[in-house]
């Protein structure tokens, strides 16, 4: 439904000055046709708003002028993510996993003996030296560096953890690895 008869061979008209505008501002030719093309449509689209007996090629030109702009200030918003390494970033894993994980991680702490949770606790969790670990437990370094040991041993056993491949991605799993089970 066109306002005038003669609307769409006055659109097709302008193609080519419309085409040589766009090139002109996207200084891109598969830019400029995919400007002159949205140009079209919303001009089809808005057909009814344009006054018949006013000058087409400047309301088509305005509208491609406008439409360029847009894109331009869309452009501006988007960051290029092509390998996805931004988006990874973003992602967030569920709160459960970590939640079921240090329940897990404290029931198996809770199995340990009461002398190597306590060696476990002060180097690991709590960041403590080996020497002055040993010196809050009232013992040697050697014997603080056993339990611990065995304390890994037991906890990576009672949790089945084989290899790092088994700790989960989230803050709560990353804590875990970084302070109990590295040396």
């Amino acid at each position: 439904m066109s306002v005038y008869p003669g609307f769409r061979d006055d659109l097709l008209a302008a193609v080519p000055s419309l085409r040589a505008f766009a090139v002109s501002l996207s200084k891109n030719a598969d830019r400029a046709d995919d400007l002159v093309q949205e140009a079209l449509v919303k001009a089809w689209d808005k057909q009814a708003s344009y006054q018949p007996g006013t000058n087409l090629k400047a309301w088509l030109f305005t509208i491609l002028r406008n439409e360029f702009y847009s894109q331009m200030r869309k452009r501006k918003r988007e960051v290029e993510d092509s390998d996805g390494a931004i988006t990874a970033r973003l992602s967030v894993h569920p709160p459960q996993e970590g939640s079921v994980d240090l329940k897990d991680f404290r029931r198996a702490l809770e199995q340990l003996p009461e002398d190597q949770r306590e060696a476990i606790i002060l180097i690991g969790a709590s960041g403590f030296s080996y020497e002055e670990a040993a010196e809050i437990c009232g013992c040697a370094v050697g014997t603080i560096k056993s339990r611990v040991s065995r304390a890994r041993t037991r906890l990576q056993e009672i949790l089945a953890i084989t290899g790092e491949n088994d700790f989960g991605p989230d803050a709560i799993s990353t804590q875990i690895t970084n302070s109990v089970f590295t040396a």
